[in-house]
């Protein structure tokens, strides 16, 4: 009996799962708020009632995408903040961290990118409830040193928030760049297939070295903070 549960659990997980792996394809080219179920389950081959077995509707669907897209950047983010000694390797640890993030993930950095401030409540409201816990450690870090140099509570979050605020602006940006993979003319796509692969990784390294100089700015004006 418990083996017939476990096998109808997994195959449950599996069909939730390719639900949403059908939802987060299907966004690559829509918005949240345009996609309708019939679409998912007819990419993932299941009955439209079958959906209602895993989530109540196409937001609460969007909900489990944004855990999904978020969630696993927490212990990354603490490792950097933990790891890091100095504002200077924290700051490439960061900016390396993003980057590596939008190339293994593009599609579900292009889904907060542009459901964070989209037309389904739910899903903008988990959006801004992780990215609330994503300044909530980033602060609890800096609190470590900031407290002593007399920082209140107030200011300390101000500063993670820009933190945070700059994370997801350089994501954005580095999914951007994306599309210069086909940035290259097309004869030169058509006679150096890797032209395309030097555009980007260019223009992916401008990104880099402004995100860098964006973070150092912050961090001078945080060391003088206390001085205005």
């Amino acid at each position: 009996m418990s083996h017939t549960v476990g096998v109808r659990q997994a195959q449950k997980q599996k069909t939730r799962q390719a639900l949403l792996n059908a939802g987060l394809r299907l966004l690559e080219e829509q918005s949240l708020s345009s996609l309708g179920l019939r679409e998912v389950t007819r990419l993932v081959g299941v009955a439209p009632a079958a959906f209602y077995r895993h989530f109540r509707d196409m937001a609460d669907l969007g909900v489990a995408l944004v855990e999904e897209a978020l969630g696993s950047l927490h212990v990354m983010i603490r490792a950097i903040l933990a790891e890091q000694n100095g504002d200077e390797e924290r700051i490439e640890g960061t900016v390396d961290a993003v980057a590596r993030h939008v190339r293994a993930y593009p599609a579900h950095v292009r889904f907060i990118a542009r459901e964070r401030h989209g037309g389904v409540r739910p899903v903008r409201e988990a959006i801004a409830a992780e990215l609330g816990r994503f300044v909530d450690e980033v602060a609890a870090a800096f609190a470590l040193q900031l407290e002593a140099d007399g920082w209140s509570a107030e200011d300390i979050r101000m500063l993670a928030e820009l933190y945070v605020d700059h994370m997801v602006m350089t994501a954005a940006a580095f999914l951007e760049a994306a599309p210069d993979r086909s940035a290259a003319t097309d004869a030169d796509a058509s006679d150096d297939p890797a032209a395309a692969d030097r555009a980007a990784s260019a223009a992916e390294a401008r990104i880099a070295a402004t995100a860098r100089s964006q973070l150092r700015i912050i961090s001078l004006g945080r060391q003088h903070w206390r001085d205005a």
